[in-house]
């Protein structure tokens, strides 16, 4: 599964993430694709960003919720986009299981139309902490 545009990864992202759904989220990226996590993990490839993403939505994010804010597509070309989204990030727990808030969450991805379809997948994303 890839996504329809630019557009449209995002909120395919956060569907996903919050029905835990790691096959879901794995199909929105190449298979060469790189993930650069909010834990600070760094996965290359489908089969580990999918390792990666599992161990985190079982983990510290096994009952987080992701609000989506303000986002921004720019084009790179015509074969090319950078997706900017802003979440908030709630029902994280530290490792005691206490409840560790709310936080402001960015995710950036560079995305690009699959060859022969009419879909698109992420290259490279960065989903990291809002300063």
């Amino acid at each position: 599964m890839s996504f329809t545009g630019p557009e449209d990864f995002a909120r395919q992202f956060a569907t996903a993430w919050g029905a835990r759904d790691v096959a879901a989220l794995v199909t929105l990226f190449s298979e060469d694709a790189d993930l650069l996590t909010l834990t600070g993990a760094w996965a290359e490839g489908r089969e580990e960003i999918g390792n990666v993403l599992a161990g985190e939505l079982a983990g510290a994010f096994a009952r987080a919720k992701l609000v989506t804010g303000k986002a921004k597509v720019r084009a790179v070309g015509t074969g090319a986009a950078v997706v900017m989204q802003r979440f908030v990030l709630s029902g994280i727990r530290n490792p005691d299981g206490s409840d560790a808030g709310r936080i402001g969450t960015v995710l950036s991805a560079i995305v690009a139309p699959v060859t022969g379809t009419s879909g698109w997948e992420v290259r490279q994303a960065t989903f990291s902490v809002e300063s």
